[in-house]
């Protein structure tokens, strides 16, 4: 029996058919091989697809090796390799490879907010799945703000926050491996960075404002660390409400696209020690603007001072 009824179906965007998997977020694009080659037309509408679905999923694209990954991502802006962790040889890709100490995202968060242009767009490709276990879950970090009451509106409109990537990399898990503490103290932290971002920005694109927290929140500027917590901890918990929440049952060469800018993600760490291997593209972003106007500035980098230079020493290293 088919689920794709015509109350699921969003059909308002050029020729796509998004099946809507959940009621605040996310969508399946059917009937689509994504290729580099892709028309103009067909892009655009995808990148307004993923402005009103926050996250798109698409069943079935094999055909996509790393090259062709790479290719396709370039088609929505200037890719990007991750500021500190090496891509696979000759690659700008992100790999997250549960045998190594590195590959379980299983924290809140919204992608690479230690830099003050943070991502715009990322491209998930399953390259292998386990039997079992391993989904990822998306949450709408526009609804979460419109949702807030009125007061804690105002709050937040004010709030700036220090994200950086040396953050208590335990603090939400239960349990934590050694050889997971070891991988990031050592790669992901191997060069530190932090930016501050406003609490509340403004998409650049929709014009919605959203919460921008995450797990690389340091904390909130001029509060002290504790009534950082308990204000993050508050503004958190409505990001991941379950209703505010699409998950995604990940099969052998799906691909996930989301708008960074107006999502968190999680990735889900039930799967034991079955193999699981996904590989991310990453499209560069704009610094976040507050509601005043303000852009989120860079607190502290490295001595590499553009995306060239960083590319550069993580080719170096891989």
């Amino acid at each position: 029996m088919s689920h794709d009824t015509a109350s699921s179906l969003d059909t308002s965007i050029g020729d796509l058919r998004i099946r809507r998997v959940a009621g605040h977020i996310g969508g399946e694009v059917q009937d689509i091989a994504l290729r580099a080659d892709l028309p103009a037309d067909v892009v655009e509408q995808l990148n307004a697809a993923l402005v009103k679905h926050k996250v798109l999923f698409f069943r079935g694209q094999g055909h996509l090796d790393d090259n062709e990954h790479q290719a396709f991502g370039a088609r929505f802006g200037r890719t990007v390799a991750h500021p500190t962790v090496p891509s696979p040889q000759g690659t700008k890709l992100f790999e997250l490879d549960a045998s190594k100490g590195g590959g379980r995202a299983d924290s809140w968060h919204t992608d690479v907010t230690f830099v003050d242009a943070f991502p715009k767009i990322s491209i998930l490709r399953a390259v292998r799945i386990p039997a079992y276990g391993g989904d990822t879950v998306w949450a709408n970090t526009a609804l979460a703000y419109e949702r807030l009451p009125a007061h804690l509106k105002q709050l937040a409109d004010q709030l700036w926050a220090v994200h950086s990537n040396d953050y208590d990399y335990g603090a939400d898990r239960v349990v934590v491996e050694a050889e997971r503490l070891t991988h990031h103290r050592k790669v992901f932290v191997s060069a530190v960075y932090e930016a501050e971002h406003p609490v509340v920005h403004v998409h650049p694109v929709s014009g919605e404002r959203s919460l921008l927290l995450g797990h690389f929140v340091k904390k909130l500027v001029g509060l002290s660390s504790a009534e950082s917590a308990r204000i993050f901890e508050i503004l958190q918990n409505r990001v991941t409400r379950l209703e505010n929440t699409v998950r995604w049952s990940w099969q052998q060469d799906d691909v996930a696209i989301w708008d960074n800018r107006a999502t968190q993600h999680f990735a889900i760490n039930d799967y034991g020690n079955q193999p699981r291997l996904v590989r991310r593209v990453t499209v560069h972003g704009e610094t976040a603007v507050s509601i005043d106007g303000q852009r989120s500035r860079t607190r502290s980098r490295p001595e590499a001072t553009n995306d060239a230079r960083i590319d550069e020493v993580i080719s170096a290293t891989a």
